[in-house]
């Protein structure tokens, strides 16, 4: 009788495997830490791309690495939009009015990405890893009460897209202060509808990179899965992490993986 051997997986089957466990890892990070600490998923998303998949033998575009990061913004703004209007907290009609300049920056600002040198596109996001790290350390000034809108709502919504299709961010990080700052809508109302806004937006990004031939669904679709299961168990675990610790370290990263981009596309 004949002995039976099993069939070891082929090198590539492991490279692919654990390019797919790396892939969920990075979304999972992306959504404890988005749901924490109240940060688009793109940026941890867009620098873990950078320096993970080359372990695996994988060389990615800034560009590219944007791409995939969309799509994990649209999942995490579908399934916070969804639990956000349960709640009642979404202002649905102010998210509807402001969309339209969101998803007309967010495509021009995809479009930017495909044809912006790596540099200045790694360069704009160092800045704004630099700037998140500055409003974790020092807090931004909030509203609370309501008043009414500025002028100055439609354009800067609009420049919220634009950072939002170039650097792969859910455009939180400046929709939520314009929306509660110059908007006049309270900050637990302006987090909902600016998650609102953000899933509408990232589905023209995502079909703009994906039109330019940048979006690996494969890759994406990793994250995408992470970022759902990491952005539940962030939420769970807001309470029983010391803020103040979190904020300080996580600041620290974001400033030494600004570092590691200027230094990867200048040096």
């Amino acid at each position: 009788m004949a002995a039976c051997h099993l069939r070891r997986p082929q090198p590539e089957a492991w490279v692919l495997t654990g390019l797919t466990l790396a892939m969920i890892g990075i979304g999972l990070l992306a959504g404890v830490l988005g749901a924490i600490l109240g940060l688009g998923g793109g940026v941890v998303v867009v620098p873990a791309l950078e320096f993970v998949l080359p372990l695996f033998g994988q060389e990615i575009s800034i560009a590219q690495a944007v791409a995939i990061s969309q799509i994990g913004v649209l999942a995490v703004g579908l399934s916070g939009a969804a639990s956000y209007l349960q709640q009642g907290l979404v202002r649905a009609r102010t998210g509807y009015l402001l969309s339209p300049y969101t998803i007309v920056g967010g495509a021009l600002g995809s479009f930017l990405g495909l044809v912006l040198p790596a540099q200045a596109v790694a360069t704009v996001f160092a800045a704004l890893l630099l700037y998140s790290a500055y409003t974790l350390l020092r807090g931004l000034r909030r509203v609370d009460a309501e008043r009414p809108p500025s002028r100055l709502v439609p354009p800067a919504m609009t420049f919220a897209g634009i950072m939002s299709g170039l650097l792969g961010i859910g455009g939180g990080t400046v929709q939520v202060p314009v929306l509660n700052l110059l908007a006049g809508v309270p900050i637990r109302q302006a987090i909902a509808t600016s998650t609102f806004i953000m899933g509408l937006t990232a589905v023209g990004n995502a079909l703009v990179y994906h039109a330019g031939g940048l979006l690996d669904l494969r890759l994406a679709a990793g994250v995408a899965l992470g970022v759902l299961i990491g952005a539940r168990a962030g939420a769970s675990l807001q309470s029983r992490i010391p803020a103040a610790r979190l904020k300080l370290l996580f600041s620290l990263l974001l400033i030494f993986t600004a570092g590691q981009l200027l230094w990867k596309y200048w040096a």
